[in-house]
């Protein structure tokens, strides 16, 4: 079979390495791409070629697709694979990939362009007999048509950005008052992460399932599905817990949301992986919601109840071969779970967590499978998405696998951040999820967050955190890999260091990076909880503000997140502006009580 002699992975962290495992069981030799932030990176290591291109910042770096294919060029790849996330559904970088003479390893570029815009997909498939949720299929231009909307179809209704995806840029708005607000922060987060702050509206359904169907489809006019993945469990439009199949979903029902997901991607003349996501109601009524033209971060789930490698599937089909099943061949065995574990505190609002990772020890065992891009001395950057790993779990039936994943959960072990562990393992134990329910409202409730808080470990021993490969001896040296750089492609070459120092240098970075807050617990002072850009500040010097008002906007790790005035006052003392940089614990303001 002809496939590659050599494939660049244009992506960064787990979805890399994953990536990268597929590659070397098909013989392929594998290619890395990496910012100056991420020149220690596993996923770089786990190459055999790596090469720099460009700064820490997305935008200066993943982002930038001329530096992309200049490494693919270099290297000698004859495809890239985009992962998710970043290029992955860019359509003028997949155009520009196939200009360049390279494969590109994902669906054609026109597809990626008619599922891109949501209200362009909205209307190809209501043309194509696909149901959509009841809204829009054109633009809305102004917050007064949003209002009008709003009064025809219904409140609450869901502002959404055209572009968007992965939860961001969608606003939920229970009436005319929020719409203002809710609208400019939609244009705001479309246009901060997407490029485009094209937006249009949708009505909002309380409550639904949100059940996914993945698809398979290549150039030989085959098209199947591999069943559902439930992702209801989610926190501000974020998945947290995916599941196949869908504890909701009949085998009868399964068949019609399968032949739905294949006629959207026929519509689109679809090739490669994709994902049809959409909102199964309490009635048992299935709407289309969005297509995924890329892997998903949860495709992990229905590798483990098919036995299907998507990444090889991927790989087969941009290589033009027919996939390797028909839908007749397609078996679905067991169940599956997969736990996000994010360097997030759920205890303060799922804040992101960066920082060092000063231990980390994965779970092992039968049906326990874990895709990170992190080890022990790895940083979790506030650049970038804040995943620090993927715990996926099979076993015969849900209850058996949501045993397995809490035993596997009490098997990971990881310090230096704040993280997820103890959050699934309260979110487990709940009995709404227990029952299969969709969670809707005890995923922010402050009892979890302290159930999550009693479960949570938050020390391990630091010199057993930082033995990478060949570990510490009894002279306190350890060997690890450095890389050097030459001419923009990197080398790997061996350090010996001490492992007591190693480790106390990450306790002391991490002090540095919350000493700027110590003088933030005066009564007035208004400090940042977290590391990242201010977005929007929405108050002035000398304002009047009542408690729980919104000072300012700070994007971190891509959320968006509103820091709200702790009493009523007058503000005074604004440190920051929109685009500069914020620490954890810097002071923005003061909120002087008291005043006339």
């Amino acid at each position: 079979m002809t496939l590659f002699s050599k494939v660049l992975v244009a992506n960064r962290g787990e979805i890399a390495v994953r990536v990268f495992r597929t590659l070397r069981e098909l013989g392929i030799g594998t290619v890395a791409v990496y910012s100056e932030a991420d020149r220690s990176a596993l996923h770089v290591r786990r190459a055999d070629e790596a090469y720099l291109i460009g700064p820490g910042p997305a935008n200066q770096s993943y982002l930038v697709w001329e530096r992309v294919i200049e490494a693919a060029q270099r290297s000698g790849a004859e495809a890239i694979h985009p992962g998710y996330g970043f290029l992955a559904e860019n359509a003028r970088f997949a155009e520009a990939v196939e200009a360049a003479g390279i494969t590109w390893i994902g669906p054609p570029p026109s597809a990626i362009d008619a599922m891109g815009s949501k209200t362009a997909a909205r209307d190809l498939m209501k043309k194509a007999g696909v149901p959509i949720v009841p809204g829009t299929t054109d633009p809305v231009e102004s917050a007064d048509e949003v209002a009008r909307l709003g009064d025809e179809i219904g409140w609450p209704i869901a502002i959404k950005a055209a572009a968007g995806g992965g939860g961001k840029g969608i606003k939920v708005v229970r009436g005319r008052d929020e719409v203002e607000a809710a609208y400019a922060s939609a244009k705001r987060e479309g246009l901060a992460y997407f490029g485009d702050d094209t937006i249009y509206v949708e009505k909002f359904i309380e409550d639904p399932r949100h059940v996914e169907v993945q698809v398979l489809a290549d150039s030989h006019g085959n098209v199947i599905h591999l069943g559902e993945r439930d992702c209801s469990i989610q926190r501000r439009h974020q998945k947290l817990i995916e599941e196949s199949p869908s504890p909701a979903v009949t085998p009868e029902l399964r068949e019609y949301i399968g032949t739905v997901a294949i006629n959207a991607a026929r519509a689109v003349g679809y090739r490669s992986a994709g994902t049809i996501e959409g909102l199964l109601t309490h009635d048992g009524t299935y709407y289309f919601l969005e297509m995924n033209t890329r892997i998903q971060v949860e495709h992990t789930v229905t590798e483990m109840v098919t036995g299907l490698d998507l990444i090889r599937e991927q790989v087969l089909i941009a290589a033009g071969h027919p996939m390797s099943v028909t839908q007749a061949d397609v078996r679905f065995q067991g169940h599956a779970f997969e736990c996000r574990i994010n360097a997030e505190n759920p205890s303060n609002g799922f804040l992101p967590s960066p920082g060092l990772i000063t231990h980390y020890k994965e779970p092992t065992g039968i049906g326990v499978r874990v895709d990170s891009g992190v080890e022990a001395g790895s940083e979790i950057a506030p650049l970038y998405d804040p995943m620090i790993a993927k715990l996926i779990v099979l076993d015969t039936n849900r209850e058996t696998a949501r045993r397995r994943m809490l035993r596997a959960l009490d098997e990971f072990e990881v310090g230096g951040v704040k993280n997820l562990l103890g959050f699934h393992r309260a979110l487990l134990r709940h009995p709404a999820f227990i029952e299969g329910g969709t969670c809707h409202g005890i995923v922010e409730s402050e009892l979890l967050a302290l159930q999550a808080e009693e479960l949570t470990v938050d020390e391990y021993p630091a010199a057993a955190g930082v033995g990478g490969a060949g570990g510490g001896g009894a002279n306190g040296l350890r060997e690890r890999t450095a890389s050097v750089e030459l001419n923009g492609r990197r080398f790997d070459v061996k350090v010996m260091e001490p492992v007591a120092d190693f480790v106390a240098l990450g306790h002391r970075r991490r002090e540095r990076e919350l000493s700027g807050g110590s003088h933030g617990a005066a009564t007035e002072a208004v400090v940042s909880p977290m590391q990242g850009t201010m977005l929007a500040v929405k108050v002035a010097e000398g304002e009047h503000v009542r408690a729980g008002q919104v000072l300012c906007i700070i994007e971190a790790m891509k959320m968006e997140n509103e820091v709200a005035a702790h009493r009523d006052g007058v503000v005074h003392n604004i440190t920051c502006g929109p685009g500069q940089p914020v620490k954890t614990g810097q002071v923005i303001c003061l909120v002087v009580a008291g005043e006339a």
